[in-house]
């Protein structure tokens, strides 16, 4: 029997501060991964209504179920959001993961790209980007991977690249469910 763990993913800006947590997420078994998952050893996880945590301490309960990927050594990361009329990317840019003892922590830089179902990669948040950047005093080094990372994950969206494929994230979503019974 497959054993999916509970796991905590934690998001943090560049200056060290925490910027949110999901506190309630299930990591897909590798043995389940698609096999262009496998060959990228993605991290794939699974969550509903899980309860997140800003940084001020505030609690709210995501709405949808979600489907998300982390890539080792990829400046983003991908969130397939399994909404009533599809699925829906949310893809943050952001700094490679780092995983340990259940937790995934990522830097979140600002810039996220929304695939709408059935739609095109729009990039959002470049103001808050702009800001962050000075604010945070970003280095060229960073820079540069967070502009390499939004040009990989832009290739990757519009080209219907791993992991954007709705079939997947149905399958992972349905499997997790079968078995656990989650309601």
């Amino acid at each position: 029997m497959t054993t999916y763990r509970p796991c905590v993913i934690k998001s943090f800006k560049n200056n060290g501060h925490l910027h949110r947590m999901w506190l309630e997420n299930w990591l897909v078994p590798a043995e389940q991964l698609a096999p262009e998952h496998a060959a990228e050893s993605m991290i794939v996880f699974i969550n509903r209504q899980t309860p997140i945590q800003e940084a001020d301490g505030k609690q709210w309960i995501s709405r949808v179920p979600a489907v998300s990927f982390f890539i080792p050594g990829e400046w983003f990361n991908v969130v397939g959001l399994l909404e009533d009329h599809g699925v829906r990317y949310y893809c943050n840019v952001a700094s490679p993961l780092f995983f340990q003892n259940d937790v995934l922590t990522y830097i979140d830089y600002d810039l996220d790209v929304i695939v709408p179902c059935g739609g095109k990669a729009q990039v959002v948040d470049q103001e808050e980007y702009e800001m962050h950047k000075i604010a945070y005093h970003y280095s060229e080094e960073v820079n540069r991977k967070v502009m390499e990372g939004l040009k990989a994950l832009l290739h990757r969206a519009q080209n219907g690249e791993a992991p954007f494929n709705d079939h997947h994230i149905m399958s992972y979503y349905d499997a997790w469910h079968k078995q656990t019974g989650e309601v």
